[in-house]
C-alpha cells in the first residue's frame, strides 16, 4: 500500500503553551506560524511515521507585546539564533482514540525526549471533499532543561515564571492527494 502524506491545516489547528506566573495564575501563549507533516498507509493512523513539527519563535503570541519580545530574546527562546522549535517523532502508538507520541523536541539548540498524550478524533470528509484527521495532544516539559533559564524572584520570594510548561495542541491534518 502506498504512503499517504498528511499536512497540517493551520487555519483549523492551534499550538498552545501554559506557564504559571507568580505561581498564582496561568499565562497562555501560542504560535501563529507552524507546520507539521505525517505519513500513513491508511486513515486510522495506526502506522503513522515521519511525524515532524516546526513552530517559528518569531510568531509567539501571549497578548502582551513586551512579554512576546522578552520570550523571543536571548533570555528565553533566543529567536535570532534559534528561529524554530522542532519536534520529530520517534514512536507513535494509538489504539482506538487514545495513544502516545514519543519524540525529540528541540528548543534553543537543545534536544530532549518528550512524550505527548494523544486523543484521535477520527477522520472525516469536509464539504470541499478533503479528508481530514483530528488530534488533541497534551504534555509538559521543564523549560530549564532546554536552556530557558531566565527567572526572577519577587520581594516576597515568589518565583515569577514556573519551570513547568504545559503543552496543548489541537491538530487538524489534511490528506494530500
Amino acid at each position: 500500500m502506498a504512503n499517504t502524506t498528511w499536512k497540517i491545516d493551520s487555519s483549523h489547528s492551534e499550538i498552545l503553551f501554559k506557564v504559571k506566573h507568580l505561581m498564582i495564575t496561568t499565562v497562555t501563549g501560542h504560535f501563529k506560524t507552524f507546520d507539521a507533516v505525517a505519513e500513513t498507509t491508511g486513515d486510522d493512523f495506526s502506522d503513522a511515521k515521519n511525524i515532524k513539527f516546526t513552530a517559528d519563535v518569531d510568531s509567539i503570541e501571549t497578548n502582551n507585546e513586551q512579554r512576546n519580545g522578552h520570550l523571543k530574546s536571548a533570555e528565553f527562546f533566543n529567536g535570532q539564533e534559534f528561529p524554530q522549535i522542532k519536534f520529530a517523532a520517534t514512536e507513535f502508538k494509538i489504539q482506538g482514540e487514545e495513544g502516545k507520541l514519543n519524540g525529540e523536541l528541540t528548543m534553543r539548540g537543545v534536544t530532549k525526549p518528550i512524550t505527548l498524550k494523544v486523543e484521535f478524533g477520527g477522520t472525516v470528509t469536509d464539504p470541499y471533499g478533503q479528508t481530514k484527521a483530528g488530534f488533541t495532544l497534551e504534555g509538559k516539559v521543564n523549560r530549564k532543561e532546554f536552556g530557558l533559564t531566565w527567572n526572577a524572584v519577587t520581594e516576597a520570594g515568589s518565583v515569577v515564571v514556573s519551570e513547568e510548561v504545559k503543552i496543548h495542541a489541537e491538530i487538524q491534518l489534511i490528506k494530500q492527494a
